[in-house]
């Protein structure tokens, strides 16, 4: 009996340690689970994030250093860096004085005259020499400076966009195609002068968070409002980390003191730091030195005859890009690629019968949600409660099928409030369209991004480009357009946060990150640059709907794809 007691106590044990063992043996496996996803998560987040927070505080543009996320990737943002290397540009003069500085007045333009005893034909390409002078009348000897040239003829409401090539010392050639039988007529416009880029391109590298955003922390009846941007200076644990998971777009909020950051409530605009160095605002002047148009140093527009029947036509030497279209008669016809048509009313309902179209983008991809919700009388706009500036936005025409809707980009997004549940980046909203012949996904994204490093468009592009190639392999019928960047009215505020400078750059990224994909372009550039009416951010009617003509074009590019 008493041997017995002594084996049950012993079995008692065994099997008392036997349990533990597996307790044990079960906690550590925990443990050991938890700190390699724990461990995976966090390099996950390191190579994601880390690029643009350092652990220490560091000095302007340190802090704000962007890096690829593949080596594919670096290559690609290497080669679009070289592609938008403007030339070199000379120092700010010190102590500050325009006199040194790029001034329209004194510079002129001249028509160079065709070979002797020959005329101007339709077909040829004009050149026009424009010499670049300073405010003593003296020419400068560096290049630089920010050109645009239009060629136009107001009676046969005709325009075209000229090409400008710099030769670095002074001097530039601007390039036009004549495309219209009778006068053409010259136009060069000093967009900046070479000293204010200059100081543009130093506020990119100083001050890339120049232009900053705010988001309200709120849970009961406490409330707090911290900064927020693509680049915070600061420690990781004093930021709010709101990097996308799946499009690895950066963004970031100081942690608010007394709240948490899963509060979170709004996105705003906060403001704007103009740290401009005494008299350097002298530089971007209306009427003296900005936007100012250059004088002819001799007549300045040209005759131009019809074309002769087997007559080769007379090329420059200088460019080998040709314009995307030209204005005649108030109608933007295209160069190149689909025929554009002028829709009415009743072709527009008709083209986009059974179709859904997508918009998404800043505040100029709006304007055609709002333009098509105006001419389209059964069109009715579904209210979302939404506010004005930032959507979302739908419009439905129930007996014909059409729906359009507009959703605005991620940040960086220089608009009023937006709540943080609408926060969405195009990249994310692409993957959950289904697509196919009958859907368009229209996108335009340039504005918001002047005042970054060019890589912090890159990268978004890059996600965007990913998102775009993958619906046309799921649903190849679907229908991609794409809106460039275009001039705007400059102001000093527009011009240190926005310039045509900023645009120019941008805007070559953005078609050569899209080129061999199958997308169609909105050149809103040359469809601005070239009409008769006054640059501005968002497009007056009259080239909004020839704009809007070119969409439908893409969309139903004959008579035949109408229902």
């Amino acid at each position: 009996m008493r041997s017995l007691l002594i084996m049950k106590g012993r079995a008692w044990k065994y099997t008392y340690f036997l349990k533990c063992g597996f307790i044990i043996l079960f906690l550590a496996s925990c443990a050991f689970i938890f700190l390699h996803h724990h461990r995976k998560f966090n390099y996950k987040m390191r190579t994601t994030i880390s690029p643009a927070v350092s652990p220490e505080p560091q000095k302007h543009h340190d802090f704000c250093s962007i890096h690829p996320r593949s080596p594919q990737e670096a290559l690609e943002v290497d080669y679009l860096k070289d592609l938008i290397a403007w030339p070199e540009t000379p120092p700010v003069p010190s102590p500050f004085s325009l006199n040194e500085t790029s001034d329209p007045a004194h510079s002129t333009f001249t028509i160079l005259p065709p070979r002797k005893g020959q005329q101007w034909r339709v077909g040829d390409e004009l050149e026009v020499f424009i010499k670049i002078h300073d405010f003593h009348g003296r020419p400068k000897k560096t290049g630089g400076d920010v050109l645009v040239a239009r060629l136009h003829n107001p009676t046969l409401q005709a325009g075209v966009a000229g090409r400008v090539v710099d030769h670095h010392n002074g001097s530039y050639v601007a390039v036009f195609s004549l495309l219209w039988e009778g006068s053409a007529h010259v136009e060069v416009t000093l967009v900046h002068p070479s000293e204010a880029v200059t100081v543009l391109h130093k506020l990119t590298h100083e001050q890339p968070n120049r232009v900053y955003f705010k988001s309200l922390f709120q849970s009961g009846s406490i409330t707090e409002t911290t900064t927020c941007n693509v680049c915070l200076n600061g420690p990781q644990e004093k930021l709010c980390n709101y990097t996308d998971l799946i499009t690895g777009d950066l963004w970031f909020c100081y942690k608010p003191k007394k709240l948490t950051c899963d509060v979170r409530f709004n996105h705003a605009t906060g403001g704007f730091s103009q740290n401009l160095k005494p008299k350097e605002d002298k530089l971007f002047q209306s009427r003296v030195n900005m936007k100012v148009l250059i004088p002819a140093s001799g007549p300045a527009n040209t005759p131009v005859l019809p074309k002769l029947k087997d007559q080769p036509e007379r090329k420059s030497h200088i460019v080998k890009t040709a314009p995307s279209g030209y204005y005649y008669q108030g109608v933007w016809r295209a160069l190149e690629g689909t025929t554009v048509r002028q829709f009415n009313t009743t072709m527009m309902r008709q083209c986009l019968k059974g179709k859904v179209v997508h918009l998404f983008g800043d505040s100029t991809i709006r304007q055609w949600f709002e333009y098509l919700n105006s001419i389209l009388p059964d069109l009715k706009e579904f209210n979302l409660h939404s506010p004005k500036q930032t959507g979302p936005f739908m419009a439905l025409d129930y007996a014909n099928n059409i729906l359009v809707t507009y959703r605005c980009h991620g940040p960086p997004i220089r608009f009023g409030n937006v709540p943080v549940s609408q926060l969405r980046y195009i990249a994310n909203e692409i993957e959950h369209v289904t697509g196919g012949t009958n859907t368009v996904v229209v996108i335009g994204i340039w504005s918001h991004f002047s005042t970054f490093p060019v890589e912090v468009y890159i990268q978004r592009l890059q996600g965007i480009r990913k998102a775009v190639v993958r619906l046309l392999n799921r649903a190849p019928g679907t229908k991609v357009i794409i809106r460039t960047a275009n001039p705007k009215a400059l102001t000093l505020y527009e011009t240190l946060t926005n310039s045509d400078w900023y645009s120019i750059q941008r805007d070559k990224v953005l078609r050569a990150m899209f080129k061999g994909v199958k997308v169609h372009m909105v050149d809103a550039w040359e469809m601005v640059l070239a009409h008769h009416l006054p640059h501005n951010l968002h497009p007056q009617p009259p080239i909004v709907k020839n704009m809007i003509d070119v969409l439908l074009s893409y969309t139903c590019p004959s008579k035949g794809n109408f229902k």
